[in-house]
């Protein structure tokens, strides 16, 4: 009974101090992540530079292999120290960590693996809950909610946007011809799409009077066309906002590691386990 209890009592006491920015210990081990992958990712730019003494080379290696085991510990530390290790290793942050950690052990069998460590960035995202500032997730996900409401409209939008690219490119091809550059009906097309998004590489360009008449019209047409997702979106968004505001902690459940718990929350919201509170 009492090896029951301690084991219990260490992995709780794990739990806090990976899981959670709550704590002290928590706040310390959470910001020590993020210097360390900010370091990992600075080792990997650094080692695609050329022209380096060799001393810095077999430096940043070994710093990256120090950095990967710390790493390969901590992900091994989360699943062990949660009831249900599946929620972990198939939620959007534990697959994260594993993509992070795997690629220098993969550059024993492909080289030039390691350079995929970049992707360590993606777990900068856990600053959000580190700094707690819920109050922008919270507006994060109603953007996306906005995002996601107002998909149907901007794909209509944007199929007449590829209508109007496809009749404006073929009367440039007609107007131009192939001695302009505009060889054939894709190319013009794809001129269009430069052209209507304000990108202007400059590759291909009108000589015709009727053909630059023609571009700036679909020039001037491009600035508003631009606006319109914007305004969708931003529509969408100031409906949104009248929806109600739930504050939530960044406390993580021990046992299904569910998220997004009101502040001064008891019972996990999901499975109504205990939550360890100060």
């Amino acid at each position: 009974m009492n090896q029951k209890l301690h084991t219990r009592n260490w992995k709780e006491t794990l739990h806090e101090i990976i899981y959670e920015a709550d704590t002290p210990l928590g706040k310390i081990f959470d910001v020590l992540l993020l210097i360390l992958i900010l370091l990992s990712i600075i080792f990997v730019m650094m080692e695609s530079v050329k022209g380096l003494p060799e001393k810095t080379y077999e430096f940043l290696y070994y710093a990256e292999w120090v950095i990967t085991i710390f790493f390969t510990f901590e992900y091994i530390a989360r699943v062990i120290s949660i009831k249900q290790p599946s929620k972990y290793i198939f939620s959007f942050y534990g697959i994260i960590d594993l993509v992070s950690t795997i690629p220098l052990y993969l550059s024993f069998f492909m080289v030039g693996s390691s350079a995929l460590l970049t992707v360590r960035a993606l777990r900068l995202l856990r600053v959000f809950r580190i700094l707690k500032i819920s109050r922008y997730i919270g507006e994060s996900n109603k953007l996306a909610k906005a995002i996601r409401e107002s998909r149907a409209k901007i794909l209509v939008f944007l199929f007449a946007v590829v209508v109007v690219c496809i009749i404006t490119g073929t009367l440039m091809y007609i107007i131009e011809g192939e001695e302009s550059g505009f060889k054939s009906i894709p190319i013009s097309v794809y001129w269009c799409i430069v052209t209507l998004t304000t990108v202007g590489y400059g590759d291909i360009a009108p000589v015709t009077p009727i053909g630059q008449l023609l571009a700036a019209l679909i020039m001037i047409m491009g600035y508003g066309i631009i606006a319109v997702p914007t305004g969708i979106v931003s529509a969408e968004y100031a409906a949104s906002q009248k929806a109600s505001i739930v504050n939530v902690n960044s406390q993580a459940c021990s046992n299904c590691n569910a998220r997004k718990h009101q502040d001064g929350a008891k019972y996990c919201h999901n499975c109504g386990h205990t939550l360890y509170n100060d």
